[in-house]
């Protein structure tokens, strides 16, 4: 009997060739992100900002300065040592060079401060406006109220003869400047009627030689304020000491020098004795 011919078996496709692979072994890898590491702090400087260091610097030389202001105006520039100033502020001789010079460029500065103060106050009265006798009253209470404080106690009365040439110089320009101020605001003072007709360069040596010398006189902490010694002097200056009824011919006749008279009548009665008299 003959044997019947088998038909080849067809392979199906393998449903594990059509699909991708779930195996792990095939997967794609996928890129891993990397994770940073924790940042580091800064370490912290023990200096402050630059900014902060110069505010610093600069309240400690102004502390020199006010200290040293303090020194001269009560024993006077010459017997007032670097080491008197060192020890006004608890600190060493050495640290006051970190902050000026010598003992002539800190007198230099305290000069310059006491002057910059009063054109700053002069400038700000000129500023507000107003009549020229409002500004004149303005700057006078300025000006007496600063030669009352450290550095104007101190222009006062160690002056810039103790200066280098070049230093008194500079110095002695900023003193014509509030000079020239107070000789404008007079002479507009005449024009405007509410000063009496006068010399506004002699009047402006009689107001700051007045006020001026306050800073001589002046001691804080006594019986007045430093407020009320600028009312008073300035009082004086603008009202007289003088009752407005004296009459202007006894005032004249009083204020003949009398002692051009008295020689005079000695010379008379010298002339007048016997010889061997």
């Amino acid at each position: 009997m003959p044997h019947a011919k088998v038909a080849p078996r067809r392979r199906s496709a393998s449903p594990t060739a059509a699909a991708p692979s779930s195996s792990p072994a095939t997967k794609q890898a996928k890129p891993v992100k990397a994770v940073p590491a924790p940042a580091q702090p800064a370490a912290a400087s023990p200096w402050p900002p630059v900014s902060h260091r110069e505010r610093q610097r600069e309240a400690k030389r102004n502390a020199v300065l006010q200290a040293a202001a303090q020194l001269f105006n009560e024993r006077g520039f010459h017997a007032t040592s670097l080491d008197d100033i060192a020890a006004r502020l608890n600190v060493t001789k050495p640290t006051l060079y970190y902050y000026v010079k010598n003992k002539d460029e800190i007198l230099l500065q305290c000069v310059r401060q006491g002057l910059d103060m009063m054109l700053e106050g002069i400038e700000a009265s000129r500023a507000a406006g107003g009549k020229a006798i409002d500004q004149l009253m303005t700057c006078m209470q300025v000006y007496a109220r600063i030669v009352t404080m450290d550095f104007g106690m101190c222009l006062i009365r160690v002056g810039d003869e103790q200066l280098p040439p070049e230093s008194r110089k500079e110095l002695r320009r900023l003193k014509s400047a509030i000079d020239q101020e107070f000789r404008r605001l007079v002479a507009e003072g005449v024009a405007e009627g509410s000063v009496q007709p006068c010399d506004p360069k002699m009047t402006a040596f009689v107001i700051a030689g007045a006020l001026s010398w306050i800073g001589r006189w002046y001691q804080p902490g006594g019986e007045y304020t430093p407020e009320q010694v600028a009312q008073q002097c300035i009082a004086t200056l603008c009202d007289g000491v003088l009752r407005r009824s004296v009459d202007n011919t006894a005032l004249g006749a009083a204020l003949v020098p009398a002692p051009k008279r008295k020689a005079a009548s000695s010379k008379a009665k010298i002339a007048g004795r016997p010889s061997g008299g």
